[in-house]
This record gives structure tokens, C-alpha cells and sequence, in this order.
């Protein structure tokens, strides 16, 4: 290949950043990664959108506080003219990074990556935050797992009569999008609660609770520990921490832990999964959406094997369908319902209108 050339099977990334060092540490480790070639970067939004048709990325990695155009502005502009290419914006980790970052998804930001507090070069967090995003989605066959074993043989399988007590939710990459079109869509008379894990940062998912409480008929917060669970009602898992259900005879309550991370997350799906089998057994509908890895998986074993019943997004639907095609995988899998018919799927398998 001459110099200069790029190949065919490289994934093509551009970098728009106001910060030189910034733009230098993500080409750097753009350049040690197999398969990514930086082909551009632009110091604000409207240089980028000026290069974009000479450059033709398959990713943009984007700064969201910038001159001129910032992120938030320039995705916007972005999508009117490009409204498939994948970008990946980088965030702080402040209440008002959180914010910006919720903003930006939804106006159209496919992932974000949180920014190092000290960045350079060595920066190992673009290694394991940027980076994977970053092939997940310029080559998403590249990202569906392997299938995930289950860790025992499934129990003979006790089918419920009625419909489910309670609804989980684990869900990562593309996660604000997609609850936001589920959440959004709940009847008010929703007669189970539902319980999520988002693979989220502390700050990032109380103020997505906040954002979702605005939009939906139902209520939702973020899980607090001692709460009774109530029907009708939405709990986001606190970033940092893992999300229990406990049984108290008749009734069920949140529980917090700073346990050791699952699959890599503090929340993790897996966690929430296994307690509430634990605490509604037939009675419970497990869901797995968009995101990367298998997080859910051994979680909806251990709903499979409590009678529950386990639904998935369908993976094409899905930004990146990584953790629903692992479930679908291990044989797991009930039903593959696109995000936009979700939540009529739960409202019927929950009994909202039925006699």
C-alpha cells in the first residue's frame, strides 16, 4: 500500500477537539490501535463539517465545549447532512459535563467517552473507553460476541399464568436514545415497577432520571437504598453503584452496594438480574437492550431458570447489539421486539389492558 494510502478495511476517524494536546493523545492512540487511521482533525465543529465530504470518516471522536461551533451545534448541523455517521463525544466527568453529554445524545451522538483529567499521550483511558467504542462502531460485526455459556443447566422451564410483577432492564451503549423512546412511551397505568441498569457514571444517571422523568408518563428516579419498589414506577440503578432487589415478606426494596464490578460495570445487569429472580421468581420479565459486551446474560440464565420470562432488543435496532445478540446467543431469548414496540410489549406482558 503507498504511503498515504488508507486501507479499504481500516476504519476512517476523525478528531474534533479545540485542545491540541487532546487531538494529539486520541490520534496517538488511534495510531497504536489495529484497524484505526486518523484521516482528520479540526480544532471546532465548523471546520469539521467543512472537511467531512474531503475527509470521509467512518467515526467522529467530538470535543462538546468548543469555539465557534460547539459539539452540541455541530451535531446538530451533522445530522441534517450525515445523519448515519457515528460520533463518539467526549465528556467530563462533571454535573455539567453529564448534562452536556445527556444533550448530545439526544441530538444525535451515537456514544460517549468520558475525557481524562490529565490527558496525554499515555492516556490509558482512551486505550479502554475510546478505543473500543470506537471499532464497536465504525465495524459493528466486528463487536457481536461470542456465544455466552450458560453457568448451569437450565432448570425445567414453569411457565406463569399471568402476567409479570415486575420488569428489569440492563442496557450500555446507545442506552439514553433508546429509554428514552421506551420510557417515553409507558402507559401511566403501568402496573409493574421497572428497574435499569445504565451503564452510566455517578451524576450522569441522576440527571438521566430527571431527563426521562420530564418526558414519561410515569415516574422515575434514581434508586435510592431502603425504598419500597412500587408499581408504576421507574428506578434508575446510581452509577458506581450495583442495584439489588430484597424480599421483605410481601413487599420488595432497593438495596446498594459498592460490590466488586460485573463484566467490568458498577452497575451491572447481571447483579440486578440475579435478585430480582431471587425476589419475584416466575413472576419477573427480564429485558436486555443496546450495548456493548454481554452484561445481562448470566443475569437472564438465572431469570430463565426462575420461570421469568427474558426479552431482547432486536439487534438490528440496536446502536450497538452486542449484549442482546449474547443473550440470544446462550438460547435465552423469548422475543426480539425493535426498541420503538418495547414498551406496548411490556405494558402487555405486565396486564395494562387487559380485563
Amino acid at each position: 500500500m503507498a504511503a498515504g494510502e488508507v486501507d479499504s478495511d481500516s476504519i476512517r476517524v476523525m478528531v474534533v477537539d479545540d485542545s491540541a494536546v487532546a487531538r494529539q493523545a486520541v490520534v496517538a492512540a488511534l495510531n497504536r490501535a489495529d484497524g484505526l487511521v486518523p484521516v482528520g482533525i479540526a480544532a471546532n465543529g465548523r471546520v469539521a463539517l467543512d472537511r467531512l465530504d474531503l475527509m470521509q470518516p467512518d467515526v467522529m471522536v467530538l470535543d462538546l465545549e468548543m469555539p465557534e461551533l460547539d459539539g452540541i451545534a455541530t451535531l446538530r448541523e451533522l445530522r441534517r447532512s450525515h445523519p448515519d455517521l457515528p460520533v463518539v463525544v467526549f465528556s467530563n466527568l462533571t454535573s455539567r459535563g453529564a448534562a452536556a453529554t445527556l444533550e448530545a445524545l439526544a441530538a444525535g451522538a451515537s456514544a460517549f467517552a468520558l475525557k481524562p483529567t490529565t490527558i496525554g499521550a499515555g492516556a490509558n483511558s482512551l486505550n479502554t473507553d475510546l478505543i473500543p467504542l470506537v471499532v464497536a462502531l465504525g465495524r459493528r460485526s466486528s463487536a457481536m460476541p461470542q456465544p455466552v455459556q450458560p453457568t448451569s443447566h437450565p432448570l425445567p422451564r414453569v411457565r406463569r399464568a399471568g402476567p409479570a410483577s415486575a420488569v428489569v432492564i440492563g442496557v450500555s451503549t446507545g442506552g439514553p436514545a433508546a429509554l428514552t423512546t421506551l420510557i417515553g412511551a409507558l402507559p401511566g397505568d403501568l402496573r409493574a415497577p421497572v428497574l435499569i441498569v445504565q451503564h452510566m457514571p455517578p451524576v450522569f444517571t441522576r440527571l438521566l432520571a430527571e431527563r426521562l422523568n420530564g418526558q414519561a408518563a410515569v415516574s422515575v428516579t434514581e434508586a435510592t437504598a431502603g425504598e419500597r419498589v412500587r408499581p408504576g414506577h421507574v428506578y434508575i440503578a446510581p452509577g458506581g453503584h450495583h442495584l439489588q432487589l430484597v424480599r421483605n415478606g410481601q413487599t420488595v426494596e432497593l438495596a446498594l452496594d459498592d460490590g466488586p464490578p460485573e463484566n467490568s460495570c458498577r452497575p451491572a445487569a447481571d447483579v440486578l438480574f440475579r435478585s430480582a429472580a431471587a425476589a419475584y421468581g416466575s413472576d419477573l420479565l427480564g429485558i436486555v437492550l443496546t450495548g456493548m459486551g454481554s452484561d445481562g446474560t448470566h443475569g437472564a440464565e438465572a431469570i430463565h431458570n426462575a420461570g421469568g420470562s427474558v426479552i431482547v432488543q432486536e439487534p438490528t435496532s440496536a446502536v450497538i447489539g452486542s449484549m442482546p445478540s449474547a443473550v440470544i446467543s446462550a438460547g435465552l431469548s423469548d422475543a426480539e421486539v425493535p426498541i420503538e414496540l418495547m414498551a406496548a410489549e411490556i405494558a402487555a406482558r405486565t396486564g395494562v389492558g387487559r380485563p
